[in-house]
């Protein structure tokens, strides 16, 4: 894992709580598989990754906080984040109804190049 990976995911995690879509899709290989957190599976391609946080972004206000970055076994970079989901006044979410409230998660990233071509989401050990 080098330095410039972790640079650019330390961009990846800011863009994304900005909610600047561009900037992040600007790092993601053109056929990025790109975790779903709210339906499960993946979605394929930056327009997909697009659409997806579009739609997310209209019902709920996920924030994630990278606290540690590792490289693994496999040579992917795994990111332990906390993570926190707002209504979208502002208020977090009471109980678990998107399975995503105020957790600590890892984020793995499969990164070629200066691109990300993967990403995958599993519960911290």
């Amino acid at each position: 894992m080098s330095n410039n990976d972790v640079e650019m995911l330390k961009r990846v995690y800011a863009g994304f709580n900005a909610r600047d879509i561009d900037a992040v899709l600007a790092v993601l290989s053109d056929d990025v598989a790109w975790a779903n957190g709210m339906d499960g599976g993946h979605v394929h391609g930056r327009e997909a990754v697009r659409d997806y946080w579009t739609r997310q972004w209209a019902v709920i206000s996920p924030h994630v906080e990278p606290v540690a970055f590792a490289e693994t076994d496999d040579g992917t970079v795994a990111v332990e984040v906390i993570q926190s989901v707002f209504d979208l006044d502002g208020r977090p979410l009471e109980g678990q109804s998107h399975g995503l409230k105020d957790k600590t998660v890892t984020h793995i990233f499969r990164i070629e190049g200066d691109k990300i071509v993967r990403f995958d989401i599993r519960d911290a050990l």
